[in-house]
């Protein structure tokens, strides 16, 4: 969001539970003379997600630009899975592309431009980590949702695409990985380029399909992993 600021963009910055660390960041993007706004929408929630788009229209004026970047990932056996979890990882990881996708694209069209761009991972390519399976079918589901999306919205000028970030420095639940040191030497140990990912590598990613210079690309998958995996 920083490095959006940075480029001229207004940005809005959504969170569920931390109102401080909204304000943080807004308060760092306007201390470096950006503009930004920040809200608290749980992003499963269709309501919510609208009146979301539509405050940002209001005080933006429109909405060309759009990353959906949510995810609750719960480690659990295939039979431990309840019917609610199913349905809570759904609707946080999947069903928020939609609702989001379905308030901007009225905007972006009446513009005749527009970005929207989907954050998977490596779960929806590789399926790598067990008892994930509701996890790894919404990643793969965020990037299908995204081609669908670059089909129907071209003629529009509007692209649609996904970024896959592989092991990224950034904060995690420890409690589902191994020590951290033990995590970190066994990913640098398997990445090509011998480094872990950082989140401005992510942000550079966005930010270069959110420009002019992603306007002929669309419908495809950028992964960001140090060449762990090859796909």
């Amino acid at each position: 969001m920083k490095l959006f600021a940075a480029a001229g963009a207004n940005v809005v910055v959504n969170g569920r539970s931390s109102r401080e660390k909204v304000d943080k960041v807004v308060a760092d993007i306007e201390a470096a003379g950006g503009n930004a706004l920040g809200i608290m929408a749980d992003v499963g929630d269709a309501v919510a997600v609208e009146a979301m788009v539509g405050q940002a229209a209001d005080r933006f004026g429109s909405v060309d630009i759009a990353v959906s970047n949510v995810s609750i990932r719960k480690k659990q056996p295939v039979e431990d899975i309840s019917v609610e979890d199913w349905q809570d990882t759904i609707n946080t990881n999947l069903n928020s592309a939609f609702y989001l996708a379905r308030c901007v694209v009225p905007l972006m069209k009446k513009g005749g431009w527009g970005r929207i761009i989907h954050i998977s991972g490596v779960d929806g390519f590789a399926a790598h980590v067990p008892t994930r399976t509701h996890n790894i079918t919404c990643k793969a589901g965020v990037h299908a949702f995204a081609k669908a999306l670059a089909l129907e919205l071209g003629p529009h000028g509007i692209t649609a695409n996904t970024v896959s970030p592989g092991a990224i420095d950034t904060t995690r639940d420890w409690s589902q990985y191994d020590d951290p040191e033990v995590w970190r030497k066994a990913r640098i140990e398997a990445i090509p380029v011998k480094r872990i990912g950082t989140v401005d590598d992510i942000a550079n990613a966005c930010l270069y399909l959110a420009g002019e210079t992603g306007g002929f690309i669309t419908g495809e998958v950028l992964h960001l992993n140090g060449g762990q995996f090859r796909f």
